[in-house]
């Protein structure tokens, strides 16, 4: 049985991530993986919006260095995706990128809970002193469950980002999960385990695990992702995720071609 796919990782297109996904590719096959995903920051409609995506211009160029790696590659699965921010009132954009190429899934993240608030922004820290972490998480839970409910996603990303730099809401938020939850039951959208937390100040895989253990009970499906930005972090701490994700009670995670949904055994 080997190791699930890596469904997240990024290119220098991004404008924050190092390695060409031909580098990508020859780490997951040092590392013993037979599948991977290529799901760099989606362009937005208006090319300033940060700086830390692909200009719109650059999404063939993104396709063609995916199909590189595929020829190059022919012994590993290599999906073509991309991560794609939800943003209320972008629905029409994203459904746009969805008919611009052939992809394999969308993971669906949620980055903004204001206009230039981005939670996982280090340059944005000083936001975070001026709000209320409820209210932080509490915006960014809504989203997430906009986002499930739209059906624009096959996966939900990073489920919990905001505890990156290790600051939490004063009560139980549980039952804003579990309504995220539900939506993303309801549409049949996955939700990630996303290993990048464990390098960030919070130490923790994202979801935690009570969310996980959510996740499992209510009947989400899963992935797993690195969310590398350089070849060394391809599949990087999956035997952690892999422990997490079993001991909460999941046999399977699932994969994606053409934007269908299967599974295998974990």
């Amino acid at each position: 049985m080997g190791l699930p796919a890596d469904y997240h990782m990024h290119t220098p297109l991004c404008r924050h991530a190092s390695g060409e996904p031909v580098e990508y590719a020859a780490r997951a096959v040092e590392v013993g993986l037979s599948e991977i995903g290529f799901s760099d920051h989606s362009p937005m409609r208006v090319d300033d919006f940060d700086n830390w995506r692909m200009y719109a211009s650059q999404l063939d160029e993104y396709v063609e260095k995916v199909r590189k790696a595929q020829t190059d590659f022919p012994q590993l699965t290599i999906r073509l995706a991309l991560e794609v921010d939800y943003i209320p009132g972008h629905e029409d954009w994203i459904r746009e990128l969805a008919g611009r190429h052939p992809w394999d899934y969308f993971i669906g993240s949620v980055h903004y809970v204001a206009e230039n608030f981005a939670v996982d922004d280090p340059d944005k820290l000083s936001d975070w002193k001026r709000r209320d972490p409820l209210e932080v998480w509490t915006v960014y839970f809504e989203r997430l469950t906009a986002a499930a409910e739209s059906g624009l996603f096959n996966i939900i990303g990073h489920a919990d980002l905001p505890k990156k730099f290790g600051i939490h809401p004063d009560r139980d938020i549980t039952p804003l999960q579990e309504r995220f939850l539900r939506a993303a039951k309801d549409s049949d959208t996955a939700v990630e385990l996303n290993t990048a937390g464990l390098r960030k100040d919070c130490k923790e895989i994202y979801p935690c695990r009570h969310l996980l253990t959510q996740a499992f009970l209510i009947g989400v499906p899963i992935t797993f992702g690195a969310d590398a930005h350089q070849p060394g972090e391809v599949g990087m701490n999956f035997e952690e995720a892999i422990h997490l994700a079993r001991s909460v009670g999941y046999t399977h995670w699932c994969r994606f071609s053409g934007r269908t949904m299967s599974y295998a055994q974990i």
